[in-house]
C-alpha cells in the first residue's frame, strides 16, 4: 500500500502540482486548502507525512506545526515562498523535519519526502519494538536465593563501585548487569556491553578503545571505542575471564587512570566509566593457572555478586514459565499454557544450562506443539523420560564436625563433601557438574582426583 502524503497549502496551483508529482512517484496524495482542514484529515486518514505551507490565512503553518507535533506523530516538511533564516530556525525548533523554499525543486521535495518517510518508518518500528518488549526486564523469582540477589543489587546499584558478577552459563548475569545500571545514578547514560569471548585478540583493543583512520589495514575511518561510548555510563565486560593477558593489562590501566589513547592515536582521552564484569570462571583459580591478572581481579572484585544456578532456585520455575509464555505470546507464538503436571516436570529437571536452557525449551515446545495445552507427554519428547524427582543434595553422613579441624583441613573436607554431593546429584556427570559449580571441566577432574572422590568408572570423564 503506498504511503499517504498530506499537502496543506492555500494555493490551488501548488496543491495540484505537488499532488501530480507525488502520484507520479507512487505516493497517495491528499490535499487541504487550510490548516484547519488539514487537521481534520489528520484525524480521519492514515497519513505518513505532511507538506505544510507557512503563510496561510487563518491558522498559519507555524501554529499548525505546533498542533500537529503535539497531537500526531507524522514528520512535517515546511514549504514557503517567503522563507527567511529566522523562520526556518523557528520551524526547526517547533519540530519540523525539513524546510524547503518555493519555487519548489522536484528533486529536493522528493529527497526530503523519502528521508522523512524513512525516519517515520524507523520510529514506527521502534514504537512496535518497545510495545512488544518489556521496558525494563525484571529478575523473575521469589526464592531465597533470588531475594538475596535482589538485595545485593539494591545495595550496590546506587554506588560507583565495580561489580564482578559470577555464575554459570545461562544464569542471567547480563540481566543482573542491566538491573544494576538501571537502578544506578548513571541510568540516563548508556550501558555498553562487550562480549570479551567473541572478539578476536587482535581486534579487542580497537573494540574497547577505538582507532584512528589508517591505524591498521581496514581502518578506513576514525572509530569510537566502547569506553568512549560508555562515558558517563557503565561498561559491561561479559566473559571477562576469556580476555587475553595483553588485553587485561590495557583494561587495568584505564580502570586505574580513566584515560586511554585510541589505536594509532596520540591524544589522551579522559572518561568516567563504571565497570560491571561477568564470568562463569573461577578467577582465583585462573590467577593460579597464570591466565588472569591478580591486580585486575582485585580491581574488578570490589563487590562480587553470585547469580544462583536454576537448580538452587527450583521454586522460581513456575514464575519463569509464566514469564516466558507471555514473552513468546507477544512474539506471535500463540496463547498456550502448561498443565500442572507439565510444570512439575520442569521443576524436577536438572537444567544444566540454567534459565537460558529453560527458556529455549519453552520456545521449542511452543513451536513444535500444536495443542493449546502442553502436557507431560510433549515434554517427555524433548527432555526424555529420565526426568525424575530431584532429591536435595545432601552431604555424606560421615561429614566431620568442622569445629575440630583447622582451616586448611576444614576447607579440604568441605570441598570433598560439596563436590561429591553435586556429582551424586548429576549422576557423576563431570561436565554438567563443572557448569553448575562454575569450574573448568579439566580443573574439576583434577579436584576429584586430588580429593579422592570416588566415581563409578562409567561416569568418570563424562
Amino acid at each position: 500500500m503506498p504511503d499517504t502524503i498530506l499537502i496543506i497549502d492555500d494555493e490551488p496551483s501548488i496543491r495540484d502540482t505537488l499532488s501530480g508529482i507525488l502520484t507520479d512517484e507512487g505516493f497517495h496524495a491528499l490535499t487541504a486548502a487550510s490548516a484547519e482542514e488539514g487537521l481534520v484529515l489528520l484525524e480521519k486518514e492514515d497519513i505518513q507525512l505532511v507538506l505544510l505551507d507557512i503563510w496561510m490565512p487563518g491558522m498559519d503553518g507555524l501554529e499548525a506545526l505546533t498542533v500537529i507535533k503535539k497531537r500526531f506523530e507524522q514528520p512535517v516538511i515546511m514549504i514557503s515562498g517567503h522563507g527567511t533564516i529566522e523562520t526556518a530556525v523557528q520551524a526547526t525548533h517547533k519540530g519540523a523535519f525539513d524546510f524547503i523554499e518555493k519555487p519548489l525543486s522536484y528533486d529536493k521535495i522528493i529527497l526530503a519526502i523519502n528521508n522523512g518517510l524513512r525516519v517515520a518508518h524507523l520510529e514506527q518500528e521502534n514504537r512496535l519494538l518497545r510495545a512488544s518488549t518489556p521496558e525494563h526486564p525484571e529478575i523473575t523469582g521469589n526464592s531465597p536465593a533470588v531475594n538475596r540477589l535482589k538485595e545485593q543489587i539494591e545495595l550496590v546499584a546506587p554506588t560507583d563501585a565495580s561489580v564482578l558478577i559470577l555464575g554459570g552459563h545461562g544464569t542471567g548475569k547480563e540481566l543482573v548487569a542491566q538491573t544494576i545500571h538501571r537502578k544506578s545514578n548513571r541510568n540516563a547514560r548508556p550501558l555498553v556491553e562487550v562480549n570479551c569471548a567473541a572478539i578476536p585478540e587482535d581486534l579487542i583493543e580497537s573494540e574497547l578503545f577505538g582507532h584512528e583512520k589508517g591505524s591498521f589495514t581496514g581502518a578506513t575511518e576514525k572509530r569510537q571505542g566502547k569506553f568512549d561510548q560508555a562515558n558517563g555510563g557503565s561498561l559491561f565486560l561479559d566473559e571477562i575471564g576469556d580476555m587475553s593477558l595483553k588485553s587485561q593489562a590495557k583494561v587495568l590501566r584505564i580502570l586505574q587512570e580513566q584515560r586511554f589513547e585510541r589505536v594509532g592515536g596520540s591524544r589522551t582521552i579522559h572518561v568516567d566509566v563504571r565497570i560491571l564484569a561477568a564470568t562463569n570462571k573461577n578467577l582465583e583459580e585462573e590467577i593460579t593457572a597464570g591466565t588472569f591478572r591478580a591486580d585486575l581481579f582485585y580491581r574488578l572484585n570490589v563487590v562480587p555478586i553470585n547469580v544462583p544456578d536454576l537448580i538452587d532456585r527450583r521454586e522460581d520455575i513456575p514464575l519463569l514459565l509464566e514469564d516466558f509464555l507471555m514473552q513468546f505470546r507477544r512474539k506471535g507464538l500463540g496463547k498456550k499454557e502448561f498443565t500442572p503436571e507439565a510444570v512439575d516436570l520442569f521443576t524436577q529437571h536438572h537444567w544444566p544450562g540454567n534459565v537460558r536452557e529453560l527458556k529455549n525449551m519453552v520456545e521449542r515446545l511452543l513451536i513444535m506443539t500444536s495443542e493449546s495445552v502442553i502436557r507431560p507427554e510433549a515434554i517427555h519428547l524433548f527432555l526424555g523420560r529420565t526426568t525424575k524427582k530431584a532429591e536435595p543434595a545432601s552431604f555424606d553422613s560421615r561429614t566431620p564436625d568442622y569445629r575440630h579441624l583447622n582451616f586448611k583441613e576444614a576447607r579440604k573436607q568441605f570441598e570433598h563433601d560439596y563436590l561429591k554431593a553435586r556429582l551424586v546429584e548429576n549422576e557423576g556427570n563431570i561436565s554438567r557438574t563443572a557448569q553448575q559449580v562454575g569450574m573448568e571441566r579439566s580443573h574439576l577432574h583434577k579436584k576429584v582426583k586430588s580429593l579422592a572422590i570416588e566415581l563409578n568408572s562409567n561416569d568418570e570423564g563424562q
